[in-house]
């Protein structure tokens, strides 16, 4: 009853919607009544009916869409924060706001690097409710000049990464500025963003209160927060018990000890969280790891107490990101199921719900160009008994950026989303609006996305019938997906390394 009454106050704007439709009602009954009790009609009767029905038709159409406007009207005035201190809202600037819309479901995202930042510029054409929880330590990286000179106690490289990432600006003003070295002979050298983050520091006097600051200086979408305010550093104990204490020697040690990396662990190891960090896992609709450097980016965030613990009972979807190249030195010779139980074996189960991994569709040409540097794609071996608990999720997520094997950002954000749609479905949340805008957004992303692939298809048969020669008709009829998409490919490197192997003899 108190639900009625509500909708009857003046505030509420409603009565005079509800009483046209009334009176919609009423004129519509009164022309269909005089039809059916009178027989014969005369012209000018027969006029009064017809208006009587369209004038009362009408009303009922025109009220029903402003009650409609009406109910949107008060659902933003009671789920926008901007709108606290406005009498009235103007239904028309903000109905399609982008900003509305893209308040959507809180997403946390831990990891560092390229990978870290790769999740972020894919999740913001989603949501603004995002928290990227980066570390704020080098793990015994030698400081640069930079940081030397002005004296900064932690680096924030990662920190600033981040912010670019999440940052609305498209021309990449943003990270040109923070990224620019100082040419004045007074601070030549210096980095803007060292500058930034030490005139901040100088101000809140807290590490972390700086960055928070830095959220809305910059008006990023979503927010960066440290996982610790602590300067930590990460040691790794191999195989062999040799322990390495720099970040940038564990791969060197590795090959040269022949081993492999036991584990990683933190040092100060009673290192805590940033404020904030424990408490946006808990509100967290969903929870993203990774990608990135396994022992060095990923697993060392979730070694910091109290991290683990609270992404275990987090009531949130929890996906991980599997690398789509191994490291030299870290995780050679690694599959699928290697990088899971790796962060298990430090954690402890519960922090993985869902394995997102690439199908290893890679053009040979950059294969070949990171075989040089040690590295080769990740195995996709998921066959462990300890893992059933896990789904994993085989998608087509890499791309070629900048000459280099990356995770697309989009691909990867979509499917992410395509996860947390279908737990809201699970939950008959269809009609929620949150379902409602992430799945429009996700056909509108997929549609565009098809047309892009069929695009690209078309213009490589154009390329290929320009060049094409005789495939070798000994080449077995059908290995893999991957080896009949680019088996000419294979075959011509394959060809050019045996002419090299031969020259190299010859000498």
């Amino acid at each position: 009853m108190k639900g009625i009454l509500h909708w009857l106050k003046s505030s509420s704007k409603m009565k005079r919607w509800i009483f046209l439709i009334l009176l919609g009602i009423v004129l519509t009954c009164y022309g269909i009544s005089k039809i059916l009790v009178q027989r014969e009609l005369e012209f000018i009767e027969v006029g009064k009916v017809v208006l009587s029905f369209v004038v009362g038709f009408t009303l009922i159409v025109l009220s029903l869409i402003m009650l409609n406007k009406r109910n949107m009207e008060l659902f933003i005035e009671a789920t926008d924060d901007r709108m606290k201190h406005r009498k009235n809202v103007n239904v028309q600037s903000l109905i399609f706001n982008k900003t509305i819309y893209d308040k959507g479901p809180k997403i946390v995202v831990i990891g560092g690097g390229a990978g870290l930042n790769t999740v972020l510029t894919g999740m913001k054409r989603y949501t603004n409710n995002i928290t990227a929880i980066v570390a704020v330590s080098e793990y015994g990286k030698t400081p640069t000049d930079s940081r030397k000179t002005l004296g900064t106690t932690l680096p924030f490289d990662e920190v600033k990464d981040s912010i670019v990432s999440l940052s609305a600006d498209k021309k990449g003003e943003l990270e040109r500025l923070l990224n620019h070295e100082m040419v004045n002979s007074k601070i030549k050298g210096l980095k803007f963003s060292d500058i930034y983050f030490t005139a901040m520091k100088e101000i809140y006097w807290n590490d972390t209160e700086s960055i928070e600051k830095s959220n809305s200086i910059f008006n990023i979408i979503g927010k960066v927060l440290p996982v610790t305010p602590q300067e930590v550093k990460i040691c790794a104990e191999l195989d062999n018990g040799y322990v390495v204490e720099e970040k940038d020697r564990i791969p060197e040690v590795v090959n040269d000890k022949m081993t492999k990396i036991n584990r990683v662990y933190l040092q100060p190891s009673n290192c805590k969280p940033a404020a904030g960090v424990l408490e946006a896992i808990k509100e967290a609709d969903s929870i993203i790891i990774g990608p990135g450097s396994l022992y060095t980016n990923v697993i060392p965030n979730l070694l910091v107490n109290g991290v683990a613990k609270a992404i275990k009972q987090s009531q949130a979807i929890k996906i991980y990101v599997n690398n789509i190249m191994t490291e030299a030195g870290q995780t050679d010779d690694y599959s699928v199921a290697d990088h899971v139980n790796a962060i298990i074996e430090h954690c402890g189960d519960g922090l993985i719900d869902y394995c997102i991994y690439d199908t290893g569709e890679v053009i040979p040409e950059y294969i070949k160009m990171y075989n040089k540097e040690g590295s080769d794609l990740v195995e996709q071996n998921i066959d462990d008994p300890k893992l059933k608990k896990i789904k994993f999720i085989k998608k087509n997520i890499s791309t070629i950026i900048d000459g280099k094997i990356r995770h697309d950002p989009y691909l990867v954000a979509e499917s992410a989303i395509t996860l947390i749609c279908n737990d809201l479905k699970y939950q008959d949340k269809e009609n929620d609006p949150e379902y409602v805008m992430l799945n429009a957004k996700l056909k509108s992303d997929k549609r565009i996305n098809k047309l892009k692939k069929e695009k690209a298809k078309i213009d490589k048969k154009a390329n290929k019938k320009g060049s094409s020669t005789k495939s070798d008709k000994t080449m077995p009829v059908k290995k893999s997906k991957f080896s009949t998409k680019y088996s000419e490919r294979i075959k011509s490197i394959k060809e050019s390394d045996k002419k090299g192997k031969k020259s190299t003899n010859i000498k």
